[in-house]
């Protein structure tokens, strides 16, 4: 019979004047001592005479953590006892060395879900479901090569190749006859060394030195083209003649809103509601992705669609547009910090209902598009990239732009502009190498093959 418990020696603190955390194993009276990845500040936050789950005390803000690992340690130690039992061969020396060949490690799968839940626990509801897909990639792959977990000591550079390589053969979700695009390679790299960090910073569970991203690289996010529609496509969509009250009415509504107030996100106008227009016609909301209040000015064209679906029986705490339904359990939460008390349930179930409907207004979109006769692919979010990229062939700076769009700082607004200024440059381009010719006939053959938004785009340049 093999017994098991964990201790500290209160008189040999380590250098770092920490005290390790053991596991005692004892079989026939014999005992050996294995050392496991924890280790406390204070002797005080260890509990000698704790049975299960509590060896370590709340004292430590790492506690709770900490006792699941070291449950997970003791779990993994009376597994190989039992192993071992089989053969005859129980003895503590054994089982010690088995399970420092195997080296004694918390599980960094569970960890990975832990940090998830924790994520979605502290209200980061956008960023739980990157973590999650993140956490159910690596349990395909684990699965792939028939592991059940992943334990922090087997993190190393190579298996982050590996992994990266099964992230490179995984199908796109949105279009199964392509792969994963680069950059969703990229984000899931990112949280996976994000939750290594924290292990590393704010749990100590490994070593800085033990980090596996310190000596692997591997690509960053690529830049990519933002689709966007001109002045003239507006025009075209505003123009359609659509049946009043079809679904497809609606969402060039929805779409239209969007655009005349600077690209209001998704999520954010599905969720607007009558009190967040103030009486002196300015739509005041918080902006979900980055918390911040926002106020806009409602112009015209911004009212016109309001009085589509204003009746006097609304009431202030009624959605504006019929997305959401108002009467549901999570609608009883108005305001940004009534929402942030909502059960965690209930926060999922909003949020899946506003990314369901969110996927039914791009589908429908797409399908506005084919009716415009305009060859892009639209969704809500081109709504922002067409405002940006007609605020700017109108000569908006990006300072401007940046507080229209919401953005936290003007990186992220250049970043958006970059490829939207190609029109001025090939022009310029086109006038240096074109051979001499008398100037107005050069202008009007020029005219002749422009666009009505590249005479617009050349227009704005020369009056710089």
């Amino acid at each position: 019979m093999a017994t098991f418990r964990f201790e500290i020696n209160k008189k040999r603190p380590t250098r770092n004047k920490t005290f390790i955390v053991w596991l005692r194993i004892t079989t026939d009276g014999k005992r050996k001592l294995l050392k496991t990845p924890i280790e406390l500040k204070s002797a005080n936050d260890f509990n000698s005479k704790a049975r299960q789950d509590n060896w370590i005390r709340p004292s430590e803000p790492n506690s709770a953590k900490w006792n699941n690992n070291l449950a997970e340690i003791l779990e993994n130690a009376k597994d190989t006892y039992k192993d071992l039992k089989k053969t005859g061969v129980a003895t503590s020396e054994n089982i010690a060395s088995t399970i420092k060949s195997e080296e004694i490690s918390p599980s960094f799968l569970q960890y990975a879900k832990q940090r998830t839940t924790d994520i979605l626990n502290e209200g980061g509801h956008r960023n739980f479901k990157k973590y999650n897909g993140f956490c159910n990639k690596l349990e395909g792959y684990l699965k792939s090569i028939k592991k059940r977990d992943l334990l922090f000591a087997e993190l190393t550079s190579s298996f982050l190749s590996r992994f990266e390589a099964y992230l490179h053969s995984l199908k796109n979700e949105r279009n199964p006859d392509a792969k994963l695009h680069p950059n969703t390679i990229a984000i899931n790299l990112n949280i996976f060394k994000t939750i290594i960090n924290r292990a590393v910073e704010v749990d100590r569970l490994i070593k800085p030195e033990q980090n596996p991203f310190l000596g692997y690289k591997y690509n960053r996010e690529i830049s990519t083209t933002k689709e966007k529609l001109n002045e003239k496509e507006i025009e075209i969509i505003e123009q359609l003649e659509l049946k009043e009250g079809s679904l497809i009415w609606h969402c060039r509504n929805y779409f239209l809103f969007s655009f005349y107030l600077a690209g209001i996100r998704a999520g954010d106008l599905i969720q607007l509601r009558w009190c967040n227009v103030t009486d002196d016609g300015r739509l005041e909301y918080r902006m979900a992705k980055t918390k911040k209040d926002r106020s806009i000015f409602l112009h015209d064209k911004a009212m016109t669609i309001l009085q589509l679906y204003y009746k006097e029986e609304c009431k202030p705490t009624d959605y504006i547009f019929p997305l959401l339904d108002s009467n549901a359990d999570y609608a009883k939460a108005v305001t940004p910090e009534q929402k942030a008390t909502l059960p965690t349930d209930m926060i999922i179930r909003l949020n899946n209902v506003v990314g369901a409907k969110n996927a039914l207004l791009n589908k429908y979109l797409n399908k506005l598009a084919k009716f415009a006769n305009i060859e892009k692919h639209i969704s809500m979010h081109i709504a922002r990239h067409s405002f940006a990229k007609i605020a700017k062939d109108n000569n908006v700076d990006n300072n401007h732009l940046k507080n229209l769009l919401g953005h936290s700082n003007i990186k992220v607004t250049e970043t958006y502009m970059g490829n939207f200024e190609t029109q001025e440059t090939d022009l310029v381009m086109a006038s240096i190498f074109k051979k001499k010719e008398d100037p107005k006939e050069r202008a009007k053959k020029l005219l002749e093959n422009m666009t009505d938004e590249q005479i617009e785009a050349f227009l704005n340049f020369s009056t710089k």
